[in-house]
């Protein structure tokens, strides 16, 4: 790649549901959104599909093992920010093996189940926004243009 060449990051972020309610995490201590819900996710380190950077996350943050059958892509946003662009893609799972527990509690100060429909007022906006595109069916968004 030349220098100086435009260039994306890509990230994953996983829905993990369990009837109407999806787990939410809490940021903390990390320089970035602390305080506020997220979802389990992180960034492709190369060399991985994205399924795979959402079953390595998943182990990862909340300690449960995932089958890629388990996962389905529902939703991509190209999404800018002060940093640069971004794309990022958001899975929902239904399903894993193991107990959810904090596995990161140097970045995360709580996990806890919420009403999908019913999210509390300090999401990040973009995850709050892909929620609510899932929800409704959306498959791919912007954010931040």
């Amino acid at each position: 790649m030349k220098s100086g060449k435009f260039s994306l990051l890509c990230a994953v972020h996983l829905f993990l549901v369990d009837g109407d309610k999806i787990l939410l995490l809490r940021r903390f201590n990390t320089g970035y959104e602390d305080g506020n819900f997220s979802v389990p996710a992180g960034h492709l380190d190369g060399n991985e599909t994205v399924k795979q950077a959402a079953i390595r996350e998943a182990h990862e943050e909340v300690g449960i093992d995932i089958s890629p059958e388990n996962l389905e892509i529902v939703q991509a946003i190209h999404r800018r920010t002060e940093q640069g662009e971004r794309i990022d893609y958001f899975l929902c799972c239904e399903k894993w093996g193991g107990q959810v527990t904090n596995m990161e509690t140097h970045k995360c100060d709580l996990l806890e189940w919420y009403p999908i429909n019913k999210l509390p007022d300090n999401v990040v906006p973009y995850v709050a926004h892909a929620i609510n595109n899932y929800l409704q069916g959306v498959k791919f968004d912007e954010f931040g243009f």
